[in-house]
């Protein structure tokens, strides 16, 4: 008897991988900016299936909330269509892609079965922290127990190095700044409309 949400999985990947070939095809970038939010939010539902919950939460929030709103400010300063380009075939770049692809699918066999009790997540430090956390914290959730208390000052860490990506994107876009005339280089002078 096979398990449903396995099918699930087929079918989230088979979508990921849709919505990937689509991304690589189009070359209207509002179309491909909001195809890659829908690619992230459909990783955060596989995350959810395969019991990830705050891995799907950080990759809701990060990548198809706070990239989208980037790449969207980011269309401002650019053209709405990427420029045709003759196409040219890079073999260094396929070799390097196959021989990455081929290592992992080597590496698949070492892997744990899923949802083995006795690999190494589900043991050692992960059993502590399952039964620790009602004594030590009384929180319910084992995943909040774990980011917010056992390793906060790595998620203060990783909220740190978002915070600041996101403030140098925003600075290196020109955000709060006047937007200077193109024919010019100058900044446009008050009662006279920018060209």
């Amino acid at each position: 008897m096979s398990d449903l949400t396995q099918y699930l999985d087929y079918a989230l990947i088979a979508m990921l991988l849709a919505v990937g070939l689509a991304i690589v095809r189009l070359r209207n970038l509002f179309a491909v900016v909001m195809l890659m939010g829908v690619y992230s939010l459909l990783s955060a539902a596989w995350f959810v299936s395969l019991d990830a919950v705050d891995v799907a939460f950080t990759e809701a929030a990060v990548g198809a909330g706070i990239s989208t709103v980037l790449l969207l400010a980011a269309m401002l300063l650019t053209a709405r269509e990427s420029e045709p380009t003759k196409p040219s075939r890079h073999w260094a770049a396929l070799a390097v892609v196959v021989a990455a692809g081929a290592a992992l699918l080597y590496a698949v066999p070492d892997m744990p079965i899923y949802g083995d009790p006795n690999s190494p997540a589900n043991a050692y430090v992960g059993l502590q922290y399952l039964e620790r956390t009602p004594e030590d914290i009384a929180v319910p959730n084992v995943v909040t127990a774990v980011l917010s208390s056992y390793r906060g000052y790595d998620t203060l860490g990783e909220t740190s190095v978002i915070f600041t990506a996101g403030l140098g994107v925003i600075l290196l876009l020109g955000f709060g700044t006047k937007r200077r005339d193109p024919k010019t280089k100058t900044k446009p002078k008050k009662g006279k409309a920018a060209r």
